[in-house]
């Protein structure tokens, strides 16, 4: 690929990658998102981390619809074929844009699914608008609360997560983000996967989306608004908020040579869920265990969505 070809990339030659579902736009908090569906029944809705976009969901969205639910994968606000805004990354505001996306989907509640930042914003909306989240699945992200805690007094959580704080500066995340063709991004995926590194074909794929024009400003927002805000009122009243428990049944999974959210961060959320908690970890895998292991994790997320009791 030329640097011509890249900065010129379009959002829909890469995002909207065909396969067992269909692509569309929606209206919700004031941005149009991109999403990708498939299947019929109840709707589960699924929310990508970094450095990612909707794709990673492609193995849960064929499981699913097998399965007889309605598969959503969205691409986040300023990412993939979603609407890069000027603001609005923070958060309160992005957990507003799932819950909207549900409304505009015309279902009543959805099972949330998300991985990374991606489950930020699921245990977000879980609190903020519980009765549009029927059942909360979160990967590789421990409760906002715990994050907070490790990031700022477990040295070893700190120095996991120090991709965080070098996200801080000024413009220089960007350009590292989008140089040679988004070659960081590759070499993201492959060091903070388990033994199962992803292929050559899905690192292009994700280092593509990252070049398409604003996407690694918009990627970094989030977490300069988690950061800078730890002192400021916003920040404050945003941990203050998330003291409320959940009380939807949540399915928490991690992989256990995961080198970026520790284990021991991530362990420990359940006590901010009033609700039935299961704690999965799966062995010998790493930060993206969605797509390390596909089949293990969609028959996982499967079976605890069909269990009419899932605190046994």
């Amino acid at each position: 690929m030329t640097d011509t070809d890249t900065h010129s990339a379009q959002p829909a030659s890469v995002v909207r990658i065909e396969g067992p579902w269909t692509h569309r736009d929606v209206a919700a908090n004031g941005a149009r998102f991109h999403i990708a569906e498939a299947g019929e029944g109840p709707l589960v809705l699924l929310l990508h981390g970094f450095p990612q976009f909707w794709w990673a969901w492609r193995h849960q969205m064929t499981a699913l619809a097998e399965a007889g639910y309605r598969a959503v994968a969205m691409d986040l606000r300023g990412v993939g074929g979603s609407d890069r805004t000027p603001r609005g990354y923070d958060p309160a505001n992005l957990a507003l844009d799932i819950t909207g996306v549900i409304r505009s989907l015309g279902e009543p509640d959805a099972a949330l699914v998300g991985h990374d930042l991606g489950g930020y914003l699921a245990w977000t909306a879980a609190v903020m608008r519980p009765k549009l989240v029927r059942r909360l699945a979160v990967s590789s992200m421990p409760h906002p609360r715990r994050w907070r805690s490790a990031m700022l007094s477990d040295p070893r959580q700190t120095s996991a997560g120090s991709y965080v704080w070098g996200f801080q500066r000024p413009w220089v995340p960007e350009r590292q983000l989008v140089a040679d063709d988004g070659a960081l991004v590759g070499r993201l995926l492959r060091d903070w996967s388990g033994p199962c590194l992803p292929d050559d074909e899905a690192v292009d794929t994700y280092r593509r989306a990252m070049c398409i024009p604003s996407t690694a400003h918009c990627t970094v927002e989030p977490y300069r608004w988690m950061v800078r805000s730890l002192a400021r009122p916003d920040g404050v009243q945003f941990n203050r908020r998330m003291k409320r428990p959940v009380r939807v049944p949540t399915l928490h999974l991690h992989g256990s040579l995961d080198p970026v959210m520790r284990t021991r961060s991530a362990a420990g959320s359940g006590e901010y869920v009033e609700a039935p908690y299961r704690w999965r970890l799966f062995d010998g895998l790493g930060h993206f265990p969605h797509e390390e292991d596909p089949i293990g994790f969609s028959t996982e997320l499967v079976n605890w969505l069909k269990d009419p009791e899932p605190d046994r």
